[in-house]
């Protein structure tokens, strides 16, 4: 099954960087996908000479984009990114609503996609859910300070939800932001922009893995091939099929 999953990420990847054309600036995703996207990017560059500048959105893809040969840029030399190619752990298919951050890297991930004229979605079909919090918690990322009291009140302002602080090799993750990541479950998230925007008022949270209105296409592939989607529903005021 990994196998397959492996093989349909690689062929997302793929169709994602034809995408890309000479003189763009290019928002680098973080994840497995992002991964193998930056890998055929570069091989891509190398063989046809595109002149492309690139942002990354963790220190782990950055350091494998410098190692691949991909220039590097910052903020300071470019305040918009013409196209960002990245991954998500949900997408909620009519209206490309998305979870991200099961990697880390939701804060940098908001910050690119929200300076991108485009962002198109990778994936493989099994991040496909009718609803968001169907398979993933909603990472959160807060302030190390007073972590505890944030969690409590998350806790406290949502009914019923959980919110269990990510550990890694024994210890609090930290962020390349230096913060720490609240894993939440809210059960089905029927209003995920209101979420969003309920999270960041709280005092401590940084942001959250929520991702509304950013995503253009997705690219996803799977037994039917590769398929690239775009927002069915895309007023807020409407219910549809995946959200109750």
């Amino acid at each position: 099954m990994q196998d397959y999953a492996n093989y349909y990420k690689r062929q997302a990847a793929a169709a994602g960087i034809e995408l890309v054309e000479t003189g763009m600036v290019v928002g680098l995703g973080s994840g497995s996908t992002s991964e193998i996207m930056i890998e055929l990017l570069a091989e891509r560059v190398k063989q046809e000479g595109l002149d492309i500048a690139a942002i990354a959105t963790s220190v782990k893809s950055a350091n494998l984009a410098e190692q691949l040969g991909l220039r590097l840029v910052t903020f300071d030399q470019y305040v918009s990114i013409d196209l960002t190619l990245d991954g998500a752990d949900e997408i909620q298919i009519s209206r490309l609503d998305l979870i991200k951050g099961l990697g880390a890297a939701l804060w940098r991930e908001k910050i690119v996609a929200a300076c991108s004229d485009r962002l198109v979605i990778l994936a493989d079909e099994s991040k496909i859910v009718t609803y968001l919090g169907q398979k993933s918690p909603v990472p959160v990322e807060v302030a190390q300070f007073g972590w505890q009291t944030t969690r409590h009140h998350i806790m406290e302002l949502f009914d019923g939800a959980e919110a269990e602080l990510r550990h890694k090799s024994g210890k609090a993750l930290v962020t390349d932001g230096g913060n720490y990541i609240l894993d939440c479950r809210f059960g089905e998230i029927t209003e995920p922009e209101e979420l969003d925007m309920l999270l960041t008022t709280l005092p401590g949270v940084v942001v959250t893995g929520i991702f509304c209105r950013f995503a253009e296409h997705a690219i996803i592939a799977g037994e039917e091939g590769v398929r690239m989607i775009e927002p069915i529903v895309t007023d807020y005021d409407q219910s549809d099929a995946g959200l109750a």
